[in-house]
C-alpha cells in the first residue's frame, strides 16, 4: 500500500517540528495509541489498538528513526504485530516546508500488511488508513491550537485533547529521546496506516 499526502498546518515550521517530536503530542494524536517506550537512541516501541472493519487488534511495534534533518523532516521505518490479526511493516518520509506563516507537511508512506487484515481488501484498508490519517492530523493541528480541517469544512472534528507543546532544552533541536518517541508514534501511524497502512 502507498499513501501520499500533504497538510497545511497553521503554525511555524519549527513549532510543527517540535510537536512532531514530542511523544505526548503524538500519543494523543495517533488514534488508538496506548504507549510509547524508548529502546535506544534511535529505536522506540509502541502499542496501539487498531480497528479495521470487523477486525480489532492490539498492535505492538518497533520504530526506527533515520535521516534526521531538523526542522525539515525525517524517515520512519518499522513493523508491528497484531497477533492473529496479522502484521504491518513499512516506512514513511516526512517533509516540512514553509508556506508563509504556515507549514506544509508532506508524507510518503509505503506499507505492507499480512494476515487477516490483508484479507479485508484494499478498499477497506485504504479507507481506514485515510480516516485514521485525517483523525491524526485534526488532533495534531488541535494540539498546536489550530482549528482542524474538518471544522473548517463545516464537519464535526474528531474529539481530541489539547496538549501543550514542550520546547526542547537541548541545542540543535530536541533531545534524542523525544525524536525517537516521535518516530515511534509516527511509525505506529504508518504501521497502523499499514494495518490500515
Amino acid at each position: 500500500m502507498e499513501m501520499t499526502g500533504e497538510r497545511r498546518i497553521p503554525a511555524p515550521r519549527r513549532k510543527v517540528w517540535d510537536a512532531l517530536n514530542d511523544p505526548a503530542v503524538l500519543k494523543s494524536a495517533i488514534p488508538g495509541c496506548e504507549s510509547l517506550e524508548r529502546l535506544s537512541d534511535n529505536e522506540l516501541k509502541a502499542t496501539a489498538m487498531v480497528r479495521i472493519g470487523p477486525i480489532a487488534a492490539h498492535f505492538a511495534g518497533k520504530v526506527l528513526l533515520s535521516d534526521l534533518d531538523p526542522p525539515n523532516g525525517y524517515t520512519i521505518s518499522g513493523e508491528g504485530q497484531g497477533g492473529v490479526a496479522g502484521f504491518a511493516k513499512g516506512g514513511a518520509k516526512v517533509r516540512l516546508a514553509d508556506a508563509g506563516a504556515d507549514t506544509l507537511l508532506h508524507y510518503d508512506v509505503q506499507a505492507q500488511v499480512g494476515g487477516k487484515i490483508a484479507q479485508l481488501g484494499a478498499r477497506l484498508i485504504d479507507a481506514s488508513a485515510k480516516q485514521m490519517a485525517d483523525t491524526f492530523f485534526d488532533r495534531f493541528a488541535a494540539s498546536l491550537g489550530a482549528a482542524p480541517e474538518a471544522a473548517l469544512a463545516g464537519q464535526p472534528p474528531a474529539a481530541a485533547p489539547v496538549v501543550p507543546v514542550r520546547l526542547p532544552a537541548e541545542p540543535l533541536g530536541m533531545p534524542m529521546v523525544v525524536w525517537i518517541a516521535g518516530v515511534v508514534c509516527l511509525a505506529i501511524i504508518i504501521l497502523v496506516l499499514g494495518s490500515y497502512l
